[in-house]
This record gives structure tokens, sequence and C-alpha cells, in this order.
């Protein structure tokens, strides 16, 4: 198959190790996955000991391929196919050809996905895999995508010669779905971007707050707007919360939107729900820092990255249980069933009234430390240096 780069073929240094990326979600998702890679391909390009290239089968966003910050020892592959067959194709079989060209001697896989027959080419491979949901919920999917998923996960753990989990809940999750060895996973949690740590000036605060019209009070809800993520609980609760205070959802709009549009409606909330669906990696650290609580009532999580956004940017959090979300926040965030609007009411108000609440959003800080950026980049790159 026929490729070629869009840019001047980069020579690698001597004695620095060789690593392959897929970029896929890099460069075409705004969060979640994305956010993942960007960050920690951002912070392994610090290693002086590392050569890094980036394979997607297409530019992606502009906005967020310029988040990766290129360099000498960073650097983007496109191919040159021009259907969509043909780029998906490339990603799952000509691309290993393209490796073994290249000299890669690491092929990471951000997303739960590898190659096909990448082992036999002798390169080494890392798979991170962030959630087994499709096999845990599969009424939250189409039935022929949890099959097609299912079989992509078994042939994935096959291929893959280190699997990294983003939490223990889903190292469990691959053990007992995929009947393997639990030895064969590192567990290394997730990172959220460093700018959810930085004290944003009034001046700033004001502006966000005045372009999108957010309330004085508001407790704050970031994710993809669909039905596993159960923001429809928030709406529910605010029934039992002081009728100054108010919700904003941020995340992605899906059909679960219209429900909890209808139930806004019907109970006549519309003056205290707000949802924003185009949001900027730029302005969203703002609205965490002017939130009075964050809200995370998913049914179910790999892991939970908003609640380290939250935690970072100073404000207290209420989660569901049922998951891995004590595994993000910690002891020190409030849990609640994902199915009781009253207790998480309940929790919202413990949380706003609390006339400590400065020393436990600090324990709180203190317990996510261990998420931050370099840690996660370095037990990554003490992977790349076992394979070697």
């Amino acid at each position: 198959m026929k490729i070629w780069k869009l840019s001047l073929i980069f020579v690698p240094m001597k004695d620095k190790m060789r690593i392959a990326f897929d970029a896929k979600r890099i460069v075409q998702n705004g969060t979640g996955l994305g956010s993942y890679g960007r960050t920690l391909v951002n912070d392994l390009s610090k290693f002086d000991d590392l050569d890094l290239t980036l394979y997607a089968p297409n530019k992606g966003r502009d906005d967020l391929r310029q988040q990766i910050t290129e360099s000498d020892r960073l650097r983007f592959f496109f191919p040159h196919e021009k259907t969509a067959i043909g780029k998906a194709l490339w990603r799952s079989y000509g691309i290993v050809n393209q490796l073994k060209q290249d000299n890669i001697q690491i092929y990471h896989g951000l997303s739960g996905e590898l190659p096909f027959h990448i082992k036999k080419s002798g390169i080494k491979t890392v798979v991170t895999i962030h959630d087994l949901i499709f096999m845990r919920h599969p009424e939250y999917y189409n039935w022929i995508d949890t099959k097609i998923y299912a079989w992509k996960f078994h042939q994935t753990i096959r291929e893959a010669d280190r699997i990294i989990a983003i939490s223990e809940c889903t190292r469990r999750d691959i053990c007992e779905l995929g009947h393997i060895d639990k030895e064969r996973i590192d567990v290394i949690y997730q990172s959220c971007n460093p700018s959810f740590q930085d004290h944003l000036s009034s001046t700033r605060l004001f502006q966000v707050k005045e372009k999108y019209r957010i309330p004085k009070n508001f407790i704050l809800g970031v994710g993809s707007i669909e039905e596993r993520k159960n923001m429809l609980l928030a709406v529910r609760a605010l029934p039992y919360l002081p009728s100054d205070i108010s919700l904003v959802l941020i995340g992605k709009k899906t059909k679960y939107t219209e429900t909890i549009l209808q139930y806004v409606n019907s109970y006549h909330l519309n003056d205290r729900v707000q949802i924003f669906h185009q949001v900027s990696n730029e302005e969203l650290p703002v609205f965490y820092q002017l939130a009075s609580c964050f809200v995370y009532p998913s049914r179910y999580e790999g892991f939970g990255i908003p609640i380290i956004e939250a935690i970072s940017s100073g404000i207290p959090v209420v989660a569901a249980t049922g998951s891995c979300l004590e595994e993000a926040g910690g002891p020190d965030c409030l849990y609640v069933s994902p199915d009781h609007p009253i207790a998480l009411a309940n929790a919202i108000n413990q949380l706003i009234n609390e006339p400590n609440i400065k020393e436990r959003i600090a324990r709180c800080q203190k317990y996510i430390t261990r998420f931050q950026n370099t840690n996660v980049a370095e037990q990554v790159l003490n992977i790349y240096k076992q394979l070697i």
C-alpha cells in the first residue's frame, strides 16, 4: 500500500527509543481518549531519550492537533490514503509496514486497539485500555457495535506485550472478561491537563461568565450527555436544593439530551438548567473555578477524569458509587447511589454549606497528586524501557 509523509522524513538520533502512537483520537476527540493521548504524549516528549511519532489516519481537527507541541523528537505522520475505507484499512493493517520502515521499536495503542498482526512484525506493543463498558453494560450500545468492540478487544490483548489499565476497576474487568493474568497489566492512572491547576484572573473569569451568562451559584457537570453518564439525576436533585442554585452541564449532545430537556420543561426548571455543547479547552477551566460543586453521577466509568479536573480546580465533588469513581476522587469526595436524587441533593448541600470545605478540598488535592502528569509519563516510560 503506497503511503507518503506530509513532512520531511526525520532520522532519529542514535540510542533514542523510537516510539509510535495511534494518534487517531488525539486529532479527532476533544475530550476523553483525545485528552488522555495529548496530555501523555506532550509529557513524554520532555524526556530526551525518546523519539516519538504520532500516526494518524488524517489531520483531524486543527485545534486538537495544535495542542501537540511538535519538535525534533515529536512529529506527526499521515498516510496518503484518501477514502475513509482506505484510511481505516491503513490504521488496522497497512501501518505495520510503515512502522517497520521507520524502525519503530514500540507501538502504543492509546485507545484500546492495536494493528492486526503487529506481533509478527517483531515490534513491541503497549495498549491502554480505558474501560470495557461495552461488555459490562451492553445496553448502552448497539448490539452489532458490542460484538465488534468485543472482537477487537480479544484480538488486541492477544497482540499486546503489555497492557495499561487506567484504574484497578478496569484491570479487574480485563482479567475477568479477557481471561488473562493480571501480571500482564500495569495500572497507570490518568492525569488531567495542567491548565486546571492554574489560578485564573478575575478578569478572565468575568469575561467567560458574561459570554455564557453563567449564573452566580451553580453546580457543574462535565461529560458527554448520554444515558450512562446519568446527568438526569442532577436535574432531579434540583428541587431539593435552594432555589438560587442552578445546574450547568457541558458535554457532547446525544439523544439523551432530549430526555433531560423534556424533564426540565415538564418540571419548570428551565431557569435553573443550562446546557452547553461547545465550550473550548481554554474556557472549560473557568467553568470549574466558578462552580460551587461538581457532580458526576455516572453509572459506570473506566476512571473519571472530570473528577480530577474538578479537584485540581479547587471545588468539592459528589460522584456515584458502582464503578471506579472512588478510585479517582479518594476518600474525601462524597459518593451516592446513581438512583437517588435526594441523596445527591443532600450531599451537595453538605458540601456547599460545610464550614471547613477548604480543608476537605486540600485533602482531595493531596490525594490526586498520584495522578500528576510527570508521574504518569514516568510510569509509561518505565514500561517502554522494560520492553526494550
